[in-house]
């Protein structure tokens, strides 16, 4: 942005730029540590346990894929500006099943019923559900979901949850 406000664009790429890693604020580190490690199967690959400074590094691999920072004094507000949802890709939609299953046994709150598609007709889809702050969460394929159910008329599922 410039001086007055208004955007500079520019249409030439530096160079190829990928997620590197995701940061969430969390109300309760342990819960949340619990959570991703039981739930989603990372790892922990570091941690910080100064209280008031309370982080952990979590990945597979031993690469950085989450950091969880123990900083947040609510729930997540899908009303606010700033993280919609936090997307993770699987393999294969029998892998979206797995953790579907693993889920469900322990608990965790789905935003809706079973393998969805993310809209009307697609073969992409997945599962959609909520960490133990409200933060949304998917595993989703590319290809796989067809004729799953799409629970939004006319939009991506993974928009409006």
């Amino acid at each position: 942005m410039n001086g007055k406000g208004k955007g500079i664009f520019m249409t030439t790429a530096i160079g190829t730029l990928r997620t590197g890693h995701v940061g969430l604020n969390v109300t309760e580190l342990a819960r949340s540590l619990g959570f991703y490690r039981e739930a989603l199967g990372f790892d922990l690959l570091g941690e910080g346990k100064e209280e008031g400074r309370r982080y952990a590094f979590l990945g597979r691999d031993g690469e950085l894929v989450l950091t969880l920072w123990e900083q947040a004094e609510g729930a997540y507000a899908p009303a606010t500006a700033g993280l919609h949802h936090l997307a993770f890709s699987a393999g294969t939609i029998e892998e979206v099943r797995a953790y579907e299953e693993r889920l469900r046994a322990l608990g965790v709150d789905f935003a809706y019923e079973g393998v969805v598609a993310h809209g009307e007709g697609a073969a992409s889809g997945g599962i959609f559900f909520h960490d133990p702050d409200g933060t949304r969460l998917e595993i989703s394929v590319p290809t796989g979901a067809e004729g799953a159910p799409a629970p939004t008329t006319g939009a991506p599922t993974c928009g409006f949850f």
